[in-house]
């Protein structure tokens, strides 16, 4: 299984040719992917998901399939979304799905709090969305978020901490200047590493083999 970073919030996650898109969101460059079967949005915020780009990826795959909590189903009305929550596992060959957690981070008490889930692709990769929830099982790679309106690195780094992935790489990093990324980034890094994990920081369309 390989992992790719793209822009912001983006990942792509390969297995046999397959693939599978997280939150293809407004910052990511018009996609080609192709051979998708299926994609999971993790919330309905703009920088997980847009028309454009989910639209991009259903011309090259008509027949994927889109996954995200009833958030994500009322607002992209226009597609076939079907609903997942916390618990539920989905079986897309080659991918097993599980989902965790049920609300976004608190941006401020003036912003309403919108559904959100994290994903568990076949066991090894964990990606929170904009949330801190912590699956109830071990956590082999995480993709960490560095960098959000509703971010405080203390508590990235907490929740780094809590995970102990084995390794993990940042994500959701379209929000700081180069300077800012830097230094949070490697705040993570010493997270990760104190538990005896690996840390690698992915550069937009750079991958790591799981």
């Amino acid at each position: 299984m390989k992992v790719t970073k793209y822009e912001h919030a983006t990942l792509v996650i390969t297995v046999n040719d397959r693939q599978l898109v997280v939150d293809p969101g407004v910052f990511l460059t018009p996609p080609s992917f192709v051979n998708t079967v299926a994609v999971v949005i993790t919330h309905e915020h703009a920088d997980h998901w847009n028309d454009n780009n989910l639209r991009a990826i259903l011309e090259k795959a008509p027949d994927a399939k889109i996954y995200g909590p009833s958030g994500v189903a009322a607002a992209a009305s226009g597609f076939e979304i079907t609903t997942v929550q916390d618990g539920d596992v989905i079986e897309i060959a080659p991918f097993t799905l599980e989902f965790f957690g049920s609300d976004h981070a608190i941006i401020h008490e003036s912003i309403p709090v919108v559904d959100n889930v994290g994903v568990m692709v076949n066991g090894e990769l964990y990606y929170g969305g904009d949330s801190y929830t912590v699956p109830s099982k071990p956590v082999s790679t995480l993709a960490a978020p560095v960098g959000a309106p509703w971010l405080k690195i203390g508590e990235a780094i907490d929740y780094v901490l809590e995970v102990k992935p084995q390794r993990a790489f940042y994500i959701h990093d379209m929000t700081l200047s180069a300077a800012g990324k830097g230094m949070a980034s490697d705040r993570l890094q010493w997270a990760t590493e104190q538990n005896g994990g690996e840390y690698r920081p992915l550069e937009v369309g750079e991958s790591l083999d799981l």
